[in-house]
């Protein structure tokens, strides 16, 4: 008999929700993957903890992407989950869905069944928003959303100076209308990460018929035919066969799914053979489609000190506030960082918003792995619809090798038009006359010598990086590209599914944790339905 009845690879986002959907009934077998450590740490428990996170390798993949033509050839550093609760163990916490448009244009690329009326339920019933329930919120759901306990006053005065700029201010991104500026809510309860485990995995862990298997590192999914039957996996018992008799869902994201697809001979012939890979199944869209958020930065300085830097007097200032948070969970160690922001449009006539804005109270530089000494503010700048494609591939047949992420970032002239538009707006809003006489801050980044279009492109080109949201390389639909059905299922195998951000189609405009999530619920009620059925 098979070890079990699901396997899940991959304890992140979605591979939390599916672990506790499918073994909630103690009828199946369930075991769930996960190539990182537990989460048992102080870094990810405290949301001020992001900073050390994003610089560490113990619960981050590191991963560097291939060089890019567009970005003066640099490899841009691309952090990723690697514990339990995947990404979103270690991202910055903000609650975002996107807008109605994004998923019902997932519907209308052959993908029924994913519209906005279809989602906003699924949202609903996973969230228990603080602030309590309404048209586009839920209350008792597993995922606590709360308002941030005590934001920076200079990421209040961020908004203002938005206002100041001319957006509108908004209460609430994933209400009526997403458009505008505002602080962000958080993933959080009582000022303490809230992530993907905590509110799935903690709830399941007791269940005797489901095991939770962490350093274990899947190589390869084993095939029957056209029928997944198990997995190759690396423990700290060394190399496992695991076998399952109903299914395998990939749920490694982005980058580790179609990796491990490609591995086990699942992806375009000629890419397998080129790495001495048995084409099991030729499917060409395997590790294609591949989309990111790319993010530009400006940086003032704060002549107040209210903002979080490196300077006199800072390490008694962390100390207090240390001291805070172990006796309230409030104050600097309750902070995600990216406190407050929003979305805005380019021009009256946008449908939707085609750039986002991330403020931090401090001076964040190369994903803080560069220390900056100094106090002041960062806006990040991200253009939300790109049309440059990228793909991940392999750059050996080894199995724990990294990949190759290839984003092909500015590849399209479009997206470079929008983001140099969203960056002087942007720049506009931490240079208002308000920001000025509150902070009395001087750009820093990129600076009163940068002026014209083409400075500011270079400074693009010279400096912009990810803001964390690659999806797409196992993209849902019918057409020639896709990889799996509207059911997730992968095309011409049986028994295998993807269920993580890579079968986006596009990429939503904002934050894709909360929808990694939704897909992921999405995909366990499809899982159960499938079940019943045949059993029937």
């Amino acid at each position: 008999m098979p070890d079990y009845d699901y396997i899940i690879v991959g304890a992140g986002s979605a591979g939390s929700v599916l672990a506790n959907r499918l073994s909630a009934d103690g009828t199946t077998r369930v075991c769930l993957l996960e190539a990182g450590k537990p989460d048992n740490s102080f870094l990810i428990n405290v949301p001020f903890g992001i900073l050390g996170l994003l610089t560490s390798k113990t619960y981050n993949w590191y991963f560097n992407t291939a060089p890019q033509v567009n970005l003066n050839n640099r490899r841009l550093y691309w952090p990723r989950g690697k514990t339990l609760g995947g990404s979103s163990s270690i991202n910055a916490m903000i609650y975002a869905r996107g807008v109605p448009a994004d998923y019902d244009e997932w519907e209308a690329l052959g993908a029924p069944g994913w519209g906005w009326d279809a989602v906003l339920p699924v949202f609903k019933q996973l969230e228990n928003n603080e602030r309590g329930a309404d048209d586009f919120h839920g209350s008792g759901g597993e995922l606590n959303v709360a308002d941030l306990r005590n934001p920076n006053p200079l990421s209040e005065l961020f908004v203002a100076a938005a206002a100041e700029a001319g957006q509108p201010i908004n209460r609430d991104f994933n209400g009526a209308s997403q458009e505008g500026v505002g602080a962000y809510q958080v993933t959080q309860k009582n000022g303490r990460r809230f992530s993907a485990a905590r509110a799935f995995l903690d709830a399941a862990k007791g269940r005797a018929n489901l095991i939770i298997l962490t350093e274990a590192h899947v190589a390869k999914i084993l095939l029957e035919g056209k029928r997944a039957t198990g997995v190759e996996v690396k423990t700290t018992d060394g190399m496992q066969r695991l076998m399952a008799r109903r299914e395998i869902i990939l749920a490694g994201g982005a980058v580790n799914s179609p990796q491990l697809l490609l591995l086990s001979g699942i992806g375009p012939r000629a890419a397998l053979a080129k790495h001495g890979i048995e084409p099991l199944h030729d499917l060409p869209g395997v590790g294609q489609n591949l989309q990111d958020h790319l993010d530009a930065t400006i940086i003032i300085k704060d002549k107040t000190k209210r903002s979080i830097g490196i300077g006199p007097g800072a390490a008694i200032t962390m100390l207090k506030a240390l001291l805070e948070y172990r006796k309230s969970g409030s104050g600097l160690f309750a902070s995600n960082a990216a406190e407050a922001g929003g979305f805005v449009r380019l021009a009256p006539e946008s449908k939707r918003p085609e750039i986002q804005l991330h403020f931090l109270p401090t001076m964040l530089r190369n994903h803080g792995r560069t220390l900056t000494p100094g106090y002041g503010m960062t806006l990040h700048c991200c253009q939300l619809r790109p049309k440059s494609r990228g793909y991940i591939g392999l750059k050996s047949n080894d199995p724990f090798a990294a990949p190759l992420i290839q984003p092909n970032y500015l590849s399209h002239d479009d997206d470079l038009a929008e983001l140099l538009a969203g960056y002087k707006l942007g720049r506009r809003i931490m240079n208002t006359a308000l920001m000025k006489s509150a902070a009395g801050g001087v750009e820093v980044e990129p600076g009163a010598n940068v002026a014209s279009d083409a400075q500011v492109i270079e400074h693009i080109r010279n400096s912009a990086e990810t803001i964390y949201h690659p999806v797409g390389t196992c993209k849902m639909g019918h057409d020639d590209m896709a990889v799996v059905d509207d059911r997730l299922r992968v095309h011409g195998i049986a028994n295998l599914r993807v269920v993580d951000a890579s079968i986006m189609p596009r990429v939503i405009g904002g934050n894709t944790n909360a929808p990694v999530m939704m897909i992921g619920e999405k995909a366990a009620r499809m899982i159960l339905a499938d079940r019943n059925e045949a059993a029937v």
